[in-house]
């Protein structure tokens, strides 16, 4: 396990914390150490939702390790399981995960917060794709960012590798707060709170069907949600926790969640 990496749980909410000074950008090494951790968090039942952040208050992550890959380290190696930082290939990751981003998000440290479920950041925070200028592309981007923002204002960071400020972030939809440095992770954890006392079951079932809906139509998706074909939504509909929700709203009390 790289050096470079902080973890720590509690109860079901485990915390990430990218930290390789001075940008918290990543290398290989580091980005298989991520994707270990990921998936482990995908496949431990006791955890349920994950905050991945940088140290310090200067860099989120810069992306891809231009100095390591000088030394050898090739753009197209081994970035281990779930692809680059862990998270924007991993199948099957069904629990929430919040991008708490406190600094430079740039590059490939953009593309791990775009494959997060809810990004926050702090009011000093700042995006770019510079790909542009380095001569490569920002490939991860190049897929996500046109389906989150408007495809104009994707293409215009893509082709010029120009920076937006935190409130143009937010404008544009893909931040979900704007908070003061000294509240953002206090407030990330505020939100993994409120997600680890929500239904687990559900949870996966709604990140299945968004991540298979992408590449389908309406009526298509419908169908395999009504006939089951999700396996996420079938294990749901024959679950604990589906009539507890109903006999919880019954009965005029808070759902007790155990995930089967």
């Amino acid at each position: 396990m790289s050096d470079h990496i902080r973890t720590r749980h509690d109860d079901g909410v485990l915390e990430v914390v990218i930290d390789r000074p001075k940008a918290n950008a990543i290398d290989l090494a580091t980005s298989r150490s991520l994707g270990v951790i990921f998936r482990d968090f995908r496949d431990d039942p006791t955890l349920r939702v994950a905050i991945v952040s940088g140290a310090g208050e200067k860099f989120f992550c810069a992306g891809w390790d231009l100095k390591a890959a000088a030394s050898g380290d090739a753009v197209d190696g081994d970035y281990g399981v779930g692809g680059f930082g862990g998270l924007q290939e991993l199948r099957d990751l069904n629990k929430p995960v919040i991008a708490a981003v406190n600094g430079i998000c740039c590059g490939g440290g953009l593309e791990i917060a775009l494959s997060a479920d809810l990004i926050i950041a702090a009011e000093h925070a700042t995006f770019a794709l510079p790909e542009i200028r380095s001569g490569t592309v920002a490939d991860a981007a190049s897929i996500k960012l046109p389906k989150r923002i408007p495809y104009h204002i994707a293409m215009d960071m893509l082709l010029t590798g120009r920076w937006l400020d935190v409130h143009e972030a937010h404008r544009w939809g893909f931040v979900n707060e704007v908070l003061p440095a000294d509240r953002l992770m206090e407030r990330a954890w505020e939100l993994a709170r409120l997600l680890e006392s929500g239904p687990p079951l559900v949870y996966a079932a709604i990140k299945e069907i968004v991540r298979e809906a992408e590449g389908s139509t309406f009526q298509t998706a419908m169908n395999k949600i009504t006939k089951r074909q999700f396996a996420t939504v079938d294990r749901l509909y024959s679950s604990e926790d589906q009539f507890e929700g109903a006999r919880a709203f019954a009965e005029k009390r808070s759902p007790i969640w155990k995930g089967k």
